[in-house]
């Protein structure tokens, strides 16, 4: 399945590449770095990088309207930047030593520097919705896509400020973390889809359509994105990202509301330490699995994924013109 959409990774990485033409400094080799294709010392190297969610969904929403997903590709370029604002900055507040199984730009150039580099991510993404003129985009939209960039940036923040503020805080509802993840997550995909619609020429009401898609898509999305961080890929929560930061997850909240009292409170006393050790997180994951908590959350992004879908029958689209991207969707989630 991967190499059905290696042409759109493809697509979006020449697009990155030709933003980054002709910069040159300091910055743009940390930046470089972090993108894959320098090592540390500015040397090229060909990194393998992972296929992004958020970027690829531009392109799908504007060839699912337009039937070329070509108009999209600076609006891809520019989430794509964006998204790893996100990355970068995020590496620092958690202390990750490592982001996408490389050594973080904070961990080698220390968190200064990291700031900074998140923050030309950020300018670099802005600047980036400016090429969709290239694209024959007519500046009111680009004008529209730059708004529905800088809404959705700080909307990110809202979400990620959240979500820090919940690592100190043992009791989370569900409905406060749908809130959190919706703006975390759901908002910069819901900006990315109604890029991709934006692009493709659609009028406001069907973009209107593919970003309310695109908000419940990116909650799905990061659902289970944090199981995955959860469990890890062999099953037993051994990832990096439990054992340094103690955060709120969906089937950590599940099991905070219905697991029995003694497991309750054996998960407030794990999650009352300063930092969590490997038995501690083998615990957890084995108390969660007693209330079958990894199947409550996969089971809610499922429903999620189906509203999203269901939406879409307001974008007046037939569904052979959909089912790419319901495709696509179905396979991002899955991965």
């Amino acid at each position: 399945m991967i190499d059905r959409y290696q042409a759109y990774q493809q697509a979006v990485d020449q697009e990155l590449r030709s933003v980054f033409d002709g910069r040159e400094g300091f910055l743009y080799d940390v930046l470089r770095y972090h993108l894959g294709w320098v090592d540390r010392q500015g040397t090229p190297v060909d990194y393998p990088r992972a296929f992004h969610f958020q970027s690829l969904l531009s392109l799908l929403c504007c060839e699912a309207v337009s039937g070329d997903y070509q108009p999209a590709l600076p609006a891809a370029a520019a989430v794509e930047l964006v998204y790893n604002f996100t990355l970068v900055h995020g590496d620092v507040q958690s202390n990750r030593s490592e982001s996408q199984e490389r050594p973080s730009i904070w961990w080698i150039w220390g968190p200064a520097q990291a700031i900074n580099a998140g923050d030309g991510l950020h300018a670099l993404g802005r600047t980036t919705i400016m090429r969709l003129a290239r694209r024959d985009v007519p500046p009111e939209r680009i004008l529209s896509a730059m708004q529905s960039l800088d809404r959705a940036c700080l909307t990110v923040c809202e979400g990620q400020y959240m979500d820090l503020e919940f690592q100190d805080r043992l009791s989370v509802t569900n409905q406060a973390y749908l809130d959190m993840v919706g703006r975390k997550t759901g908002s910069l995909s819901a900006c990315a889809a109604e890029l991709g619609a934006l692009a493709s020429g659609a009028p406001s009401e069907v973009c209107s359509v593919f970003a309310s898609m695109g908000n419940q898509l990116g909650m799905a999305w990061q659902i289970n994105q944090d199981v995955l961080e959860l469990w890890g890929e062999r099953g037993d929560g051994m990832t990096t990202a439990n054992v340094l930061n103690k955060k709120k997850s969906l089937p950590l909240i599940y099991a905070l509301e219905t697991a029995p009292v003694a497991s309750k409170r054996e998960l407030g006393a794990i999650y009352m330490k300063r930092v969590l050790q490997p038995e501690d997180v083998s615990r957890l994951v084995h108390i969660l699995d007693e209330v079958d908590a990894k199947s409550y959350a996969l089971t809610r992004s499922s429903e999620l994924a189906e509203e999203a879908f269901a939406s879409l029958a307001g974008s007046g689209l037939t569904a052979d013109r959909l089912a790419p991207l319901q495709l696509f969707s179905q396979w991002a989630l899955e991965g």
